[in-house]
């Protein structure tokens, strides 16, 4: 009994499912449990790029069409590129219009950076 192409796709596919689920799910679980406005950011710019990046990849490889495939592998780039960037900007943005960090934070290095770029 040999796993033909269609078994094979069929196991990628839904190993990406479950993977980029889990990523989700963890990315849903960070923005829920997380403390304060920067740590829940970080959990869904990364965990949740990552899933649905994933996700889309999966979609991408169960249509059998390299055409859509590679449109999922520019989407999972593009979502690669900009979530992270996005989510540094917003943060930053929040930071510099006075929202806190959580007391659970050790230090906050902002202020310390602009600091140093005033001196300069």
């Amino acid at each position: 009994m040999s796993a033909g192409p269609d078994m094979l796709v069929a196991i990628a596919v839904s190993a990406l499912l479950v993977a980029g689920s889990i990523f989700s799910l963890l990315a849903a679980l960070g923005i829920l449990r997380f403390p304060d406005l920067y740590t829940r950011m970080h959990a869904a710019s990364k965990a949740g790029t990552i899933g649905s990046g994933l996700l889309l990849l999966a979609a991408g490889l169960h249509a059998l069409d390299i055409a859509i495939l590679l449109r999922a592998l520019a989407g999972f780039a593009f979502f690669v590129l900009t979530a992270p960037v996005s989510a540094h900007l917003l943060a930053k943005a929040a930071h510099q219009a006075g929202y806190k960090l959580t007391n659970l934070s050790v230090t906050d290095q902002l202020p310390l950076a602009k600091q140093k770029s005033d001196r300069l």
